[in-house]
């Protein structure tokens, strides 16, 4: 309830409601961070499915061959997954050497800040959220490979 005293304009309010106002700024931030980080997460993740869809599409042939010769639909689903989670882990390794270099070098250009270091526990759940992501993004194409009749392989070789 606003009142004058001493010619000055005084807002009487609750704690909450001024702690609230003030942090407003700093939930959009967050959120539109936070929406711009799963934008990009999809956006990885429909890389990953379409690279490795024409991987398996190109390999449509060898998985046929590997069927017509005895292996199993799993082992298969293991060939295709594994190739792609290989390249999930690569690029997680190299993600992270990145975020602690970057790290390093920001906190020697922040004048008064001694040492930014990133955040093991962040880094860690960021790190499995890509690879869960990714090993979804490569099970579907490897569950339709598993799906290929040898006959028709071979038959379009």
């Amino acid at each position: 309830m606003p009142f004058l005293r001493q010619d000055v304009f005084v807002s009487v309010e609750p704690l909450e409601e001024n702690v609230r106002r003030m942090l407003e700024p700093a939930r959009m931030g967050a959120w539109f961070s936070g929406s711009i980080s799963l934008l990009a997460l999809l956006i990885a993740a429909t890389g990953r499915y379409g690279m490795l869809s024409y991987h398996v599409t190109e390999r449509t042939s060898e998985i046929g061959i590997r069927m017509a010769l005895g292996a199993q639909r799993r082992h298969v689903l293991l060939l295709i997954v594994g190739d792609g989670m290989k390249l999930a882990g690569i690029g997680t390794g190299i993600g992270l050497a990145g975020a602690i270099v970057v790290a390093k070098l920001m906190s020697t250009m922040l004048f008064g800040i001694a040492g930014i270091s990133p955040d093991a526990l962040t880094l860690a759940a960021v790190s499995i959220g890509a690879l869960a992501v990714a090993l979804f993004a490569c099970y579907v194409p490897a569950r339709r490979a598993t799906k290929v009749d040898p006959l028709v392989a071979l038959r379009n070789e």
